[in-house]
């Protein structure tokens, strides 16, 4: 895997960044999350990469850009997989509030889990509780277990989990543990990122969220060191059937973050809107200015960029 992949890669979600921005707060998500697909898809394709998507928008009678299975780049070099979310956090972008992300991952052919469109029940940390957290343990075993390996106590701790009925029980039982929790509308692949940035005041990502989604998370808390394990959640036998007829057939099995993303792994990531992890897309006269994230798990080199855009001299995809 070529190193300079990796500023190629922030090109790629700057490019979706700097076009969904424009719908922040307009009240259409579909309208950004196509604007974010197409920019996407015009960057990836001037790639020297001969990549597949096999986390994408859809099936390709699902969506028209981006979906499960597209050939993407000039195919004029490496065969890699690729993951992507163009606007992760469409209601979030569309209403304006803080936490969405433009977001990418490419691994060497076979690297991750071809996760289908259905939920996983995840848990995520940083590198300082790497190795203590157990999936099948309740909250605040798991919030113990991190408090005594950070050094603090579970009081210290923040859990950030999405805000939906679903997720009352754990919620009971993190505030009766005495852990903070921050409620997130929309968008878990930026907190669990968080989890594992010193400074972020974010510790530990838990509950049931987006299967894709997951995989993307993995990818970046493997090239950070971080920890994470995920397991599907099936909602009926439709999504059983789908999921092997992806190739998966232990239905209860515990995925790590080494399971989902294998082998030489980048990641990046643009803010759209302000966030725990990077800040939105910010204009000014004749340009734009973008904050992003760009790592790589064979070097465990992170990177934070800042960008100023000058449209009057952008490329023309």
């Amino acid at each position: 895997m070529d190193r300079n992949l990796a500023l190629e890669l922030v090109r790629v979600t700057e490019a979706a960044a700097l076009a969904c921005s424009r719908w922040v707060g307009k009240g259409n998500k579909m309208a950004a999350d196509e604007a974010a697909t197409n920019a996407m898809r015009r960057a990836l394709g001037s790639m020297d990469i001969n990549g597949t998507v096999v986390i994408g928008e859809g099936e390709m009678d699902e969506a028209p850009m981006l979906f499960i299975g597209e050939k993407v780049g000039n195919g004029t070099a490496q065969e890699v997989d690729i993951a992507v979310d163009p606007l992760e956090g469409t209601s979030i972008c569309a209403k304006g509030m803080n936490g969405s992300i433009a977001t990418i991952a490419i691994a060497p052919r076979g690297g991750f889990l071809h996760a289908p469109d259905m939920y996983m029940e995840k848990i995520a940390v940083g590198p300082a509780a790497k190795g203590v957290i157990d999936i099948n343990e309740s909250p605040s075993s798991n919030l113990k277990r991190i408090a005594e390996a950070k050094g603090c106590h579970v009081e210290d701790l923040t859990v950030v989990i999405l805000d939906r009925p679903r997720h009352d029980k754990i919620v009971s039982e993190i505030r009766k543990a005495g852990a903070r929790i921050h409620l997130i509308s929309d968008g878990d692949v930026a907190p669990a990122i968080a989890a594992a940035v010193s400074g972020s005041g974010v510790d530990m990502l838990m509950g049931i969220g987006g299967a894709p989604e997951g995989v993307l998370a993995a990818a970046a808390l493997k090239c950070m060191g971080g920890d994470m394990q995920g397991r599907l959640v099936f909602m009926s036998k439709e999504e059983r059937n789908r999921a092997q007829n992806m190739g998966i057939d232990d239905f209860d099995r515990v995925y790590s973050a080494e399971d989902m993303a294998k082998g030489d792994v980048f990641f990046a990531a643009t803010g759209v809107t302000n966030g725990d992890l990077l800040k939105g897309v910010r204009y000014f006269a004749g340009g734009a200015e973008t904050h992003s994230i760009v790592m790589r798990s064979k070097s465990r080199t992170v990177r934070f960029i800042e960008t100023q855009h000058f449209f009057d001299h952008k490329p023309t995809f």
